[in-house]
């Protein structure tokens, strides 16, 4: 009888360490608020850490615009990343983000780092974007 209860404390043991671990990875697929993002943004902004980039990146996965918009001001300094800046900035605004939509206003206005082809295709897709948000 005492084995078993030693076997039961270990069984129960160890399915309250799984439940743990399980809801440890439930809450890591969760998109933190803005202000975390924010703050990890300002650290990857200030020392280029790669841990920080890498959880801007798996946020805009999930479809924060926030995360969308930090990620492609960090891109914004990178002409290697200027495509995917601006399909950061894309994804934000369209998400409602008012600060990305300025961003890429701004972006699309001076023309910096846009060639006629994008700005052709920036100039149709904010027309569209206008038109939807009418109705």
């Amino acid at each position: 009888m005492e084995l078993f209860n030693k076997s039961g404390i270990l069984v129960a043991a160890v399915l309250v360490t799984v439940g743990v671990l399980i809801g440890a990875q439930a809450k890591d697929d969760m998109v933190p608020p803005p202000t975390v993002i924010e703050a990890t943004a300002q650290k990857l902004n200030k020392e280029g850490n790669f841990v920080a980039e890498r959880r801007l990146r798996e946020w805009a996965a999930q479809g924060s615009a926030v995360a969308q918009r930090e990620l492609a001001g960090y891109y914004q300094a990178d002409p290697a990343r200027r495509a995917e800046m601006l399909q950061l900035l894309e994804g934000a605004a369209r998400a409602g983000d008012s600060q990305a939509a300025i961003q890429l206003g701004q972006l699309r206005e001076s023309g910096h780092g846009l060639g006629a082809d994008h700005m052709k295709e920036a100039a149709a897709s904010h027309t569209a974007a206008n038109t939807a948000a009418r109705y």
